[in-house]
């Protein structure tokens, strides 16, 4: 049984699937060939990602398929209460709803491993935490498991080196049609989707400070610059703070841009980039917010905790006046800007991200007996995403937009294999 706000929400997220559906012409696709060839037939999906309407659809493509899906959110404030509904509705096992408590939270994890996965979709690596610790009787049954995420990837990548990954897990994240538009195009637009629908301020003219110049903190940035900004980067990678500096922004350590930043995002997937050490520096209204999974980038508990005032300024807005007489803002909590305060990235950009999902999980499927193994030959592997996969997305986005491009003649493929030239 579903645990949902308001079953009678779901005419509103059936409008809201069928806007992204519209959009998203390559999962429509999938779904066609899924619904003949049902290569989920009789296994049971287990998926956690942020609960919004591209995901629903995602959820009714791998359904379609033949999966039994049993889904929740993976981040408290990103699930929409109506598209739940609307998928709940739909006879989908559904277990989230928007604002949930870490307990409420961790019981929807639960509840959508209960029914024994055999596949694994994660958006930030919880359900692969609470199979390898709380429910660890379930991991005999999982083929394998799919991650969305930088920050996933890396947890998982952890619990590989120590041998303590179970299943092999595809890095959806690290396909080329993933991170070059999802985490650089979809990032930079949602971002400032969430903060300029929250704050209704100008971005012109003010300095914005970028913590993290991977993927998403460079589209994020690039859009910055396009709004008018002055863009400030912090970086711990000297590699990837020269590109920043070659790319036109400034480039300082956090506790130098402390003082100089209008408006703060985080993107570095690590804990601890804003804390007290910068608080005291900040200009008086200045905003912070972040675009990492997880809370922890911005040290809101302590602010919290040593504000001598706290308000909610705006929706989704947190205003914390400090001993010195200073306030700051914090957007969204501290989590996920661009879904607790927006909707996501663009169904089109979402399109290429869900479709290397699916098809990731039907190689799964399809290959559930011959899987790669890890050096030891344990089961647990982090296995990059096929590059058919990779590339048979890019063609079908290819298509979708009526573009065509050269491939190689015999005589360029024979000059690109060879030596003797």
């Amino acid at each position: 049984m579903s645990k949902i706000r308001d079953i009678s929400l779901a005419p509103s997220g059936e409008r809201k699937i069928a806007w992204a559906r519209r959009y998203m012409p390559l999962l429509q696709g999938i779904e066609e060939d899924f619904r003949k060839t049902k290569p989920l037939e009789g296994l049971k999906i287990s998926l956690s990602v942020h609960m919004e309407a591209k995901t629903a659809y995602l959820c009714r493509v791998l359904e379609a398929g033949g999966a039994e899906m049993h889904v929740t959110g993976c981040n408290p404030l990103s699930t929409q209460d109506d598209v739940a509904a609307a998928l709940a509705a739909g006879g989908m096992d559904v277990s989230a709803w928007r604002g949930a408590t870490e307990e409420e939270y961790e019981d929807h994890l639960m509840t959508a491993l209960s029914a024994g996965p055999n596949i694994v979709i994660d958006d930030g690596g919880d359900l692969a935490g609470l199979l390898h610790t709380k429910m660890r009787h379930l991991l005999p049954g999982v083929i394998g498991g799919c991650e969305e995420t930088t920050t996933g990837l890396n947890r998982l990548r952890a619990m590989a080196r120590e041998g303590a990954l179970e299943y092999p897990v595809i890095a959806v994240n690290d396909a080329r049609c993933k991170y070059l538009f999802d985490n650089r195009y979809g990032t930079g637009q949602s971002v400032w989707d969430g903060i300029n629908r929250t704050t209704n301020l100008i971005v012109a003219g003010k300095c914005v400070v970028v913590a993290g110049y991977g993927w998403c903190g460079k589209g994020i940035a690039m859009r910055a610059k396009g709004f008018g900004a002055r863009v400030i980067v912090t970086e711990i990678d000297p590699v990837k703070a020269l590109e920043a500096r070659m790319d036109g922004f400034d480039v300082m350590p956090m506790s130098v841009a402390a003082s100089l930043g209008d408006l703060f995002i985080t993107a570095t997937g690590c804990c601890d980039v804003i804390t007290k050490e910068h608080f005291p520096k900040l200009k008086d209204g200045a905003i912070l917010c972040n675009a990492g999974h997880f809370n922890v980038e911005v040290d809101v508990k302590f602010l919290e905790e040593h504000a001598v005032e706290k308000y909610d300024a705006r929706p989704n807005i947190r205003g914390c006046r400090l001993v010195n007489g200073k306030t700051i803002f914090v957007l969204a909590e501290g989590r996920l800007v661009n879904l607790a305060s927006g909707d996501g990235h663009p169904a089109e950009i979402m399109d290429m991200s869900f479709a290397i999902q699916a098809l990731s999980a039907r190689y799964l499927a399809q290959h559930r007996d011959s899987l790669p193994k890890s050096e030891t030959g344990a089961r647990g592997v982090v296995l990059p995403v096929p590059k058919e996969i990779d590339e048979d997305v890019a063609h079908r986005k290819l298509r979708a937009w009526n573009i065509r491009i050269d491939t190689l003649t015999p005589l360029q493929q024979e000059y690109l294999d060879g030596w003797e030239h």
